[in-house]
């Protein structure tokens, strides 16, 4: 035996201290390969969506609702069920309402307790013991345990349960039980969540959502263009603060920086009112819904302007500081005539529809005023310093990455960067030439040094990469020609608003590139598929969302409200479990309240788009590849013991 294996052994004889232990973790581990699978979970673009993402998450794109059919059938009426999935969502809410108009609670504690103890245990059931005790909740893990666990020595089980119901109803302990056995229940039906990209910007809670995924039992977050861009702002960098500001701003959802998370707005607000006091900023109207207050609403109007003005400022000393990224077309403040009123764009002349600058010189466009620099710097700080949001990038960095590739899929938001024949295109990130795979991992190194780089040029590049990685042509989270935010404030001519998609999405149907994007990725062609976000899925003009056969789904169909008239739909999610892969398209989340008061639920169709004629086991996973491994070394661990290298530890 090498002395590295030796010792390796050893470690682990510490854990298996004796033949009969290293023995019983081998039966366990075998034992779970042959469980069935768990569900995966798959969602993507939520954009701040809090209320629909939250639905979504306690319905598992419909499993509970399924769990419910596959244990009652037709025994119970659809409105029955209905009623039941809405207790499992939002169980506190439910038993308000019920408790107002039902006149035996008793009786419904114990049909519905019950209902609720049958689908905890077919939950449970593709889970070991050992795995369902971990995610019972604190107060009623026993009683939970008991109940859904069959016990084949007592007789008369009937009697037992009963007594076990009867006494916390008698005890007035039923409302918290029902709590939670519902909260487990949706624990369960659900194994994992994966999160293709876009959890900030357009919608209210960004924040809620990350509050809400730090506590999930199980997640990772393949990062969007919108993610890292907050994650540059967490980091400092000043075009990314803008940004971020300016996207808050144009959706009135400022809110999110000043209640979210406590970053002072008022010195930029001030500037803004006194800089713009006169100015209707008419190029500047917000999406999404309308503050009532109409001075609230001239002050964002102001603020809008106020920080996209200093955002093109510093993303030209950005692009001047970093000719390698090739985006010099992009700076656009020296291109401006101030006294034609015009912009020159491609060597066409456009007019400008708002030439009020006050704090733009013409000869040193890209110069902040020194108001503005001292509003950046508080900014930064502000950022930097904020500890709810260094936690949340805290934990996208821990769980998220650029792409995963999982249980043979490969997943990511955007586009993987090719050339016009279909070809892998090469991009410089500084002093090197990266394409495919290599692109993202180098690309995501970066944005770790952003954050960890103990060399201060490092950690700044690493900064600056993160805006590039935001808006660059050939970032892979981004994917167009150009970020044309400039040209959609002050131009009217729509020409000039075009963004040319990259060419990967003309090969969406080409089955040679997707081949060559799974082979490059390690991906085995058989039963692999990419699953992809970004680029919202206009279904109302019949486009679908299943690419190359099925090999490629886009599940970006809408979350935010403010794409859902392009859509015609309120998102895909994706559904993998132990027979197959299923597609569900949702429709509009009216609210939480409707979905308690009226049972309704988010309308969904489901397009099965693989079904296995085997059930999938965990065996099959990637967790099954390594609890083989995890045998192989405990059978080492075993023959070292019976051979006489390593003595047993009793």
């Amino acid at each position: 035996m090498k002395a590295l294996e030796t010792r390796y052994v050893e470690r682990l004889a510490d854990l298996y201290p004796t033949i009969a232990a290293a023995s019983t973790e081998i039966i366990n581990l075998q034992a779970i390969l042959n469980l069935p699978k768990g569900t995966e979970h798959f969602i993507t673009d939520v954009h701040g969506e809090y209320e629909a993402f939250a639905h979504v998450l306690k319905n598992g794109s419909g499993s509970v609702r399924r769990k419910i059919d596959e244990v009652f059938g037709n025994t119970l009426s659809q409105k029955d069920k209905k009623e039941l999935a809405t207790l499992i969502y939002y169980p506190k809410e439910k038993l308000a309402q019920v408790k107002e108009t039902e006149t035996n609670m008793e009786d419904w504690y114990m049909i519905h307790l019950y209902r609720l103890i049958e689908v905890s245990k077919r939950a449970a059931s593709k889970y070991t013991r050992s795995k369902v005790r971990k995610a019972l909740p604190k107060d009623f893990a026993y009683v939970i345990e008991e109940l859904i666990t069959e016990r084949a020595e007592i007789n008369d089980k009937e009697s037992y349960y009963n007594a076990i119901i009867m006494t916390m109803i008698r005890i007035n302990r039923a409302g918290e039980f029902i709590v939670a056995i519902s909260n487990l229940i949706q624990r369960l039906v659900v194994d994992h969540l994966h999160i293709v990209g876009d959890i900030y910007d357009r919608g209210p809670g960004p924040h809620l959502i990350m509050d809400r995924l730090l506590n999930y039992h199980s997640v990772d977050i393949q990062w969007g263009n919108h993610d890292v861009l907050w994650m540059g702002a967490a980091a400092g960098q000043q075009a990314c603060i803008a940004n971020v500001i300016r996207i808050c701003a144009r959706y009135g959802n400022l809110d999110i920086l000043e209640d979210g998370y406590g970053i002072n707005l008022l010195p930029l607000a001030t500037f803004a009112l006194r800089m713009y006091k006169d100015d209707p900023c008419s190029c500047f109207s917000l999406k999404g819904p309308q503050r009532s207050n109409q001075a609230e609403m001239e002050t964002d109007l102001r603020m809008h302007k106020a920080i996209s003005v200093i955002q093109f400022k510093i993303e030209g000393q950005t692009i001047r500081r970093h000719p390698e990224f090739e985006m010099e077309e992009r700076a656009l403040l020296h291109r401006i005539d101030h006294e034609k009123g015009t912009v020159t764009l491609d060597g066409k002349e456009y007019p400008m529809q708002d030439m009020n600058f006050p704090t733009i010189d013409p000869d040193d466009p890209y110069r902040l005023s020194a108001e503005e620099q001292d509003i950046m710097e508080r900014l930064e700080q502000a950022f930097l310093g904020c500890e709810k949001l260094q936690e949340h990038m805290r934990f996208l960095l821990s769980k998220g990455g650029l792409y995963k590739v999982h249980n043979g899929n490969l997943l990511y938001h955007g586009c993987v960067p090719l050339n016009a024949d279909g070809s892998f295109r090469k991009v410089r990130i500084f002093d090197q030439v990266f394409q495919g795979k290599s692109l993202y991992d180098a690309l995501e190194r970066y944005v770790r040094k952003g954050f960890f780089a103990i060399e201060e040029a490092e950690r700044e590049n690493g900064k600056d990469m993160m805006w590039y990685i935001w808006q660059s042509p050939n970032s892979p989270l981004f994917g167009k020609d150009k970020m044309a935010t400039f040209e959609r404030y002050f131009l009217k001519e729509k020409e000039t608003h075009v963004e040319k998609k990259n060419p990967y999405y003309s090969f969406l149907e080409d089955s040679d590139v997707v081949d060559h994007i799974m082979q490059e990725f390690g991906l085995s062609l058989k039963d692999a598929y990419i699953i992809n976000g970004h680029v919202p899925v206009k279904c109302k003009n019949g486009e679908s969302p299943i690419k190359c056969n099925g090999r490629v789904m886009i599940i970006d169909g809408g979350f935010s409200k403010a794409y859902q008239k392009e859509t015609g739909i309120a998102g895909y999610t994706l559904v993998y479990n132990s027979y197959g892969l299923l597609l569900v398209a949702h429709e509009p989340f009216e609210s939480a309240e409707a979905a308690i008061e009226k049972g309704s639920d988010i309308h969904s169709e489901n397009m099965v788009i693989k079904r296995v004629l085997k059930r999938r086991l965990v065996g099959d996973t990637d967790n099954g590849k390594e609890i083989r491994e995890q045998i192989r070394d405990l059978e080492t661990l075993l023959a070292a013991y019976r051979s006489g290298e390593i003595k047993e530890k009793i």
